[in-house]
């Protein structure tokens, strides 16, 4: 199946059964609160595993002038000692690989070290203990080498990004001569700091190897990526690896590539001919995977005195490490938000001798309209107009860079019906001016967006003599709540109920997918199983001899045209059919997002600084929701990120040495109950034809999208201080007030 045309009403917009859209609870949550759901680590196959530890090193730059492991490998319980001397043959990194998860991905290959925490040596031994033990006698000794290591310095040797990530730059009309023209400008630059990942499951491993092929339970997001990987680094065909992943707790993109921990257990497994287990700890996960760049943003706004916009620049720098081509999208979304005739964005990289920056919670979107938002918020408050007014006489009928349609956008509905539930009339626009004794206190809002995709993706489906369907697919459930929307569409397709629907996912033993990344998981493997139902009911129709155009799936039989039959006798032995889904063209056709507008409510110490958030809410269209609960959950967690952007999370960078300072969740500050009140998110009826046959789009990126500028915004109401520097802790606030 291929999305070249809209989707035509089918059976899962008759919802004969009620399945779609039904808050059923997490189908495998009693199997987690009760241990049932082995995670990575957990998993106990084969023989007794040897444990692994990884030596990082301690100088971000140079390397390594000795190593000596005598110490170590004569240490009780140590079985193997790796480092760059006595490694197996890996290949190299390769930007020749086109899609940067599968690149080759080696470690311990030679004495150079590019950035702070590199593996520098791995210790195997009979007991984790022994082998952290063994890896604190290793000894080396370093030939430091001169590195960069702070984005900000230096910003005019910044890069034009390379790699296949799409346009860096874009340009409509003349932007710097309507710019130099408008009545009324904004020219902001805001910074936003490191991100870190910060998942509850650490990153982890156990390997073994059945003969010439490799077995590896890991804790990754995309299982036919990792497979790629591991293969491309160790030499082999992909059909001699196999990744599982059946359970991970969180991902967040930090475990869209697999990292040293699966590299290292799969080359030790071999060499020892035993299962390997090796899993991060807390500190390791800051510079062995990866975080969001900093980055340094500049808005530009024109407008006319009525607030109509005439002239839109975003610019955007980020990092990148030496040998790589990521860069942080931070400008995308600016591309299709806001009308303007005379636009700008433009992306700028600067390679620095750091840790790799990859995808972190909505990459691009999720500081991108911090900033952008921001912005639109300076422009309001100059105009004197109301923040949500002004989003309004800026709302686009065509994508104003692409032009072309937008597959629904429900933006102006979302900010409507926000600014109604929030109470946003009672919002006071001038700033400072609303006390509750020592407590000033604000109303904030912003708009939402997060780009919507569909990738390739493949399902078989069986049903067995016993009436019971199983699907497989290589999909991953990173705590979204995948297999339970899946139970869903399988359970409505076949008119089951979801207790007779089984979902295998997590294996690339079976048919590929995409993963779980860029919010594309589940209109991609929800897609497929689809596809493979719908040829299911054909030869479950024709068995019964029914029409397939008049057959009815429910109560475990197939009915039409005067006939039924029970499925499970139709099945006989197992009845079996594949399923497929193919982008199309429709995303080229239309301009796809997902919206919303969030408000928040806070109130701040005139005294001290401290912000507290009061209240906030979401209100978003992101086509059909297959299950209220997990999206809602999905949507409330999203907005508690943009509340930790706002006023807790950052990176602290000790630039003398290339490393986070803050490198444990003690100092790493995310939000915690005390933080978040009562936070609410809606969701508006949508339904989306080009995006998919399940009219779905993805949710679980889009309550990030912005939700930190609503707190930033609240703040100024609050206080009159526009802080431009993400997070904004008291220090920053008090010392505006």
């Amino acid at each position: 199946m291929q999305m070249t045309q809209a989707a035509a009403p089918n059976a899962i917009d008759e919802n004969r059964h009620g399945q779609i859209g039904r808050p059923l609870d997490r189908v495998e949550g009693r199997l987690k609160v009760t241990g049932q759901a082995l995670y990575a680590y957990e998993v106990q196959e084969g023989a007794r595993p040897a444990y692994g530890w990884i030596v990082e090193s301690s100088i971000p730059k140079g390397r390594l002038a000795d190593v000596d492991t005598r110490a170590a490998e004569q240490a009780p319980g140590v079985l193997l000692v790796l480092t760059h001397r006595n490694m197996p043959p890996q290949a190299p990194y390769s930007m020749e690989v086109q899609q940067r998860f599968e690149r080759p991905l080696p470690y311990l290959n030679d004495a150079e070290i590019a950035a702070y925490g590199e593996p520098v040596a791995f210790v195997v031994a009979e007991s984790l203990e022994q082998a952290r033990a063994a890896a604190a006698l290793v000894r080396l000794d370093y030939a430091g080498a001169h590195g960069e290591y702070e984005l900000r310095r230096h910003l005019e040797r910044a890069e034009v990004p390379g790699g296949n990530m799409g346009e860096p730059d874009t340009a409509v009309g003349d932007f710097d001569g309507a710019f130099a023209q408008a009545p009324v400008t904004v020219d902001a630059t805001y910074t936003t700091p490191f991100h870190i990942h910060a998942q509850m499951e650490p990153h982890a491993t156990l390997a073994w190897w059945e003969g010439d092929r490799v077995v590896i339970h890991c804790s990754t997001q995309m299982v036919e990526h990792a497979q790629k990987r591991v293969a491309n680094t160790l030499q082999m065909p992909p059909d001699k690896v196999r990744i599982v992943s059946r359970y991970i707790g969180g991902g967040f993109g930090g475990k869209l590539p697999v990292f040293a921990d699966v590299i290292l257990s799969a080359q030790a497994a071999r060499l020892l001919g035993r299962p390997v287990k090796t899993a991060l700890t807390r500190q390791q996960m800051f510079h062995i995977t990866t975080h969001r760049s900093e980055t340094v943003q500049r808005v530009r706004l024109g407008a006319t005195r009525d607030g109509v916009l005439l002239a839109i620049g975003h610019q955007a720098w980020s990092h990148s490490a030496r040998v790589d081509d990521f860069y942080e999208t931070a400008a995308v979304q600016t591309r299709s938000l806001y009308a303007a005739a005379h636009r700008m964005t433009q992306h700028r990289v600067r390679k620095l001798d750091l840790p790799r920056a990859d995808s972190c919670r909505a990459p691009g979107e999720a500081v991108g309209l911090l900033v952008l938002e921001c912005a639109m918020d300076e422009l309001a408050h100059q105009l004197r107009i109301d923040p949500v007014e002004l989003r309004l006489r800026n709302e686009p009928t065509l994508d104003p860079e692409k032009g072309v349609p937008y597959s629904t956008r429900q933006l102006v509905p979302c900010l409507q019906e926000g600014a109604r539930r929030f109470g946003w009339e009672r919002r006071n626009p001038q700033p400072g001016q609303v006390r509750e004794g020592r407590w000033l206190i604000g109303m904030g809002m912003c708009a939402t967006t997060r780009s919507n995709h569909l990738q390739a993706a493949k399902c078989r489906v069986t049903l067995d003599r016993e009436g019971v369907l199983t699907a497989r697919m290589a999909m991953t459930d990173i705590g979204t709540g995948t297999y339970t929307i899946l139970t869903q569409i399988g359970a409505e397709m076949l008119g089951l109920p979801p207790e007779r629907v089984r979902i295998l996912l997590g294996d690339s033993d079976f048919p590929p997918t995409a993963g779980s990344g860029g919010s594309f998981g589940a209109a991609s493997s929800g897609s497929a199983l689809y596809d493979a139902c719908e040829k299911l009911r054909t030869k479950l129709a024709q068995s019964a001899g029914i029409d397939a155009a008049q057959a009815q799936f429910g109560d475990g039989k197939v009915t039409g045209g005067g006939k039924s039959a029970h499925l499970a006798a139709l099945a006989h032995d197992g009845l079996s059919a594949d399923g497929e889904i193919q982008p199309g063209d429709m995303d080229s056709r239309y301009s796809q997002q997902s919206y919303g507008a969030q408000f928040a409510e806070v109130a701040v110490d005139a005294q001290s600084g401290e912000v507290r958030l009061r209240r906030m809410l979401g209100v978003f269209a992101a086509g059909r929701i297959l299950n209220l609960k997990t999206a809602t959950s999905q949507a409330v967690g999203g907005m508690i990120w943009g509340v930790g952007s706002a006023l807790h999370e950052e990176g602290a960078l000790d630039a003398r040495y290339g490393y986070f300072a803050n490198h444990d969740l003690a100092e790493y500050h995310i939000p915690v109950h005390a933080d978040i009140p009562a936070i609410e998110a809606v969701f508006l009826p949508e339904l989306d034809d080009k995006a998919n046959p399940l009219k779905i789009k993805g949710v679980g990126e889009l309550g990030i999208s912005g939700a930190g500028a609503a707190v930033a915004n609240a703040i100024f109401n609050a206080t009159g201080v526009r802080i431009r520097d993400y997070p904004m802790t008291l220090d920053k606030v008090l010392a505006g007030l």
